[in-house]
């Protein structure tokens, strides 16, 4: 009597469709998770720029700072400087003019981020007003410029 062990072909391949039947339905779900992920990462590093612009206003004569010079009074960490990669799927830069400053976080690329934002002294983080190349457009129908909720 023959005694036949393992599987056969066919129940081999039953098993890796299931397997990719599943992986359809579960990673378009993983990238959305991921890409929110990064745009709460980007609303929060923005209130944190904020806070260190606020920090940086009261110790420089009145005067906000780049990011570069935020990095260099040790406000915020130097992942944020413009020669290293995005933080979280986003690129941050800050222009800064004495009295005045706009933060801004645009996605690295169209997978990172649906939407871009920006903020300016009054603290308040809104959506991006503009398009870019990795985000077409930035914000969500009809809150170009609107607060982040």
């Amino acid at each position: 009597m023959k005694n036949n062990r393992g599987f056969s072909l066919l129940e081999l391949l039953i098993v890796v469709a299931i397997i990719l039947i599943i992986a359809t339905i579960a990673i378009p779900s993983l990238l959305r998770s991921r890409q929110a992920a990064n745009e709460s990462s980007a609303v929060a590093n923005l209130r944190t720029i904020n806070t260190a612009e606020v920090t940086y206003l009261s110790s420089a004569g009145g005067n906000f700072g780049t990011i570069n010079d935020l990095v260099a009074a040790g406000l915020i960490d130097s992942r944020f400087t413009a020669g290293n990669p995005a933080v979280s799927g986003y690129i941050f830069s800050v222009a800064a003019a004495a009295s005045d400053y706009t933060g801004t976080a645009t996605p690295n690329s169209t997978n990172s981020g649906r939407y871009g934002y920006w903020s300016t002294p009054d603290a308040v983080v809104r959506y991006a007003s503009a398009t870019s190349s990795t985000c077409n457009p930035c914000y969500p129908t009809g809150f170009s410029g609107q607060p982040v909720q």
